[in-house]
């Protein structure tokens, strides 16, 4: 069974004078090695979802919380009830193994979104004898600024085959040397999404979960085609290399996705300690942006980027035998074990 660290409460507040819903979140879970199966979390229990008639699915076929995203406004109202209720078929969380709670069609992600962590990467990467430490972070400071104003975030495309469990281990691939993490909040679409306004975008957002987008630094720049610039199928979306969870937490218990906290402990020591305020681009211009091009589908990812923290910054990468602990407020806690990938 997978080791379930102690998580913090799911979601957030209720807005000003609604009801209290009964919190809880969505996951995948399998038992004992058997088939994975949506399940709806509360509190330490888990209700199999294939369990409930509405949520079947196609004949033959369990529903895979993908396909809750795809029928989510007609999912969500059910999912509240039984969260209410207490009712149905219960396993304790302990007992299950937590999957990946989604597996995406479409994974976009968002670079150098927080300024701090920009400047500090900047600062990083400068060749020793390069320009003063101060002056790097004026220019890149400088350069915010400017893309700020001119209202274009930064989004490549990721690979779903990267994606794996909160608690599965991280694979150092033997060629990587210089592994580092990123810890990042994720949003969910549910209500696809094309050409949305930033003013509708968050009416498209189903839920939110964590990511962490480990990178292979040393593959970011292509040094051999320095033109062409940055290469990011190698650097990112190596097997193992994108942990995702441990639950989706419903839109509605989030209170406000711009002033969350991101950390990531590294072996117990705080790598990273950032709010989501420090983002450039907020969850609804990431979304909006990205639809203008690209038709976002239920059960995608829109990655945020991540915050100041890295490794890069501190002088340490990872390791085989490193342990990454990362939570974002009211979305749970994932650990993973980093191993070296076997000769």
């Amino acid at each position: 069974m997978a080791t379930h660290p102690t998580d913090p409460p799911l979601g957030g507040s209720p807005a000003p004078g609604a009801p209290a819903p009964a919190a809880f979140a969505l996951g995948t879970f399998s038992v004992g090695g058997g088939v994975p199966f949506p399940g709806l979390v509360t509190g330490e229990e888990v209700l199999d979802l294939r369990t409930v008639p509405g949520l079947r699915g196609a004949p033959g076929a369990g529903p895979g919380t993908r396909d809750l995203l795809e029928r989510w406004a007609e999912v969500l109202p059910v999912l509240r009830g039984l969260a209410a209720s207490g009712g149905g078929r219960r396993h304790a969380l302990a007992d299950l193994r937590v999957h990946a709670p989604v597996q995406p069609r479409q994974i976009l992600q968002s670079g150098a979104n927080y300024r701090t962590h920009v400047i500090d990467l900047a600062v990083a990467h400068e060749p020793e004898g390069g320009r003063p430490a101060e002056r790097v972070r004026a220019e890149v400071a400088a350069m915010m600024d400017r893309r700020a104003a001119e209202d274009q975030p930064y989004v490549f495309i990721g690979l779903p085959s990267s994606v794996t469990g909160p608690y599965d281990d991280v694979v150092i691939p033997s060629w990587c040397a210089k592994p580092d993490w990123e810890l990042e909040l994720a949003a969910v679409i549910g209500e696809p999404a094309f050409r949305v306004s930033p003013g509708r975008a968050l009416e498209h957002v189903a839920a939110y979960t964590i990511a962490n987008d480990v990178t292979a630094r040393e593959a970011v720049f292509r040094r051999d085609m320095p033109e062409i610039g940055t290469d990011w199928l190698r650097a990112k979306n190596a097997p193992t290399f994108t942990p995702l969870g441990p639950y989706l937490v419903p839109a509605e218990f989030v209170a406000d996705p711009g002033d969350l906290r991101v950390t990531l402990r590294l072996n117990g020591e705080t790598m990273q300690d950032e709010s989501t305020k420090d983002m450039i681009f907020d969850v609804a211009r990431l979304v909006s942006y990205v639809s203008q091009t690209v038709q976002l589908l239920p059960g995608d990812l829109v990655l945020t980027g991540s915050p100041a923290g890295n490794g890069m910054h501190w002088g340490r990468l990872l390791r085989s035998g490193d342990v990454m602990e990362g939570t974002i407020t009211g979305l749970g806690t994932q650990r993973n074990t980093c191993v070296a990938e076997e000769a």
